[in-house]
């Protein structure tokens, strides 16, 4: 005695039928997505200076999706290998999330606080400024700058944090002020 298709689908159908009668309505649902009720916020990836857009989902502070955002024009939602795994830099137990420190002839480093490294950062700035800062040339020209501090800009700045960043160095009197995305 052979089975043919359609008394095969009908016994498939009746077992499936069968067996989701004994399930209840809590254990046929599907489980939540884990970026139900996130938020979502557009940025850039970090990597190179293509500028590719990403859509970055947050819930409870934490890290829950990175994805290409469909609306960006440069990539129009698609991501390279390492755009894809970028999720892996965020949730990572290995990366750093507080400032180190090793001092002049130290073989180790120490962890500091955010507020104690900006403070050393602002002290040598201010420091090496005052000492390499010119009023005048050798011509006595008003020049107003300083020429011991350079400033290299990240390829993942946007064109509103690289204008920022130019204001700052300007204000301070840098003139060796360059950008990777031109290198």
């Amino acid at each position: 005695m052979g089975v043919s298709r359609r008394d095969f689908l009908k016994i498939s159908g009746a077992g499936v039928a069968s067996a989701t009668v004994g399930l209840s309505a809590k254990e046929a649902r599907a489980e939540a997505l884990r970026t139900e009720h996130s938020r979502v916020t557009s940025t850039i990836c970090p990597y190179c200076s293509v500028g590719c857009g990403m859509l970055v989902e947050t819930k409870g502070g934490e890290v829950v999706n990175i994805e290409g955002d469909p609306n960006h024009p440069i990539n129009r939602g698609t991501l390279c290998p390492k755009g894809a795994s970028i999720i892996q830099l965020r949730n990572n137990p290995k990366r750093l999330t507080k400032p180190l420190y090793r001092g002049k002839g130290a073989k180790e480093w120490k962890e500091v606080s955010w507020d104690w490294a900006i403070d050393q950062i602002a002290e040598k700035v201010k420091k090496t400024r005052d000492e390499t800062f010119e009023s005048k040339n050798a011509k006595g020209q008003l020049v107003n700058r300083t020429m011991g501090i350079a400033s290299v800009g990240s390829a993942a700045l946007d064109n509103e944090e690289t204008y920022l960043i130019q204001k700052f160095m300007r204000g301070l009197g840098l003139v060796y002020i360059e950008h990777q995305a031109r290198l």
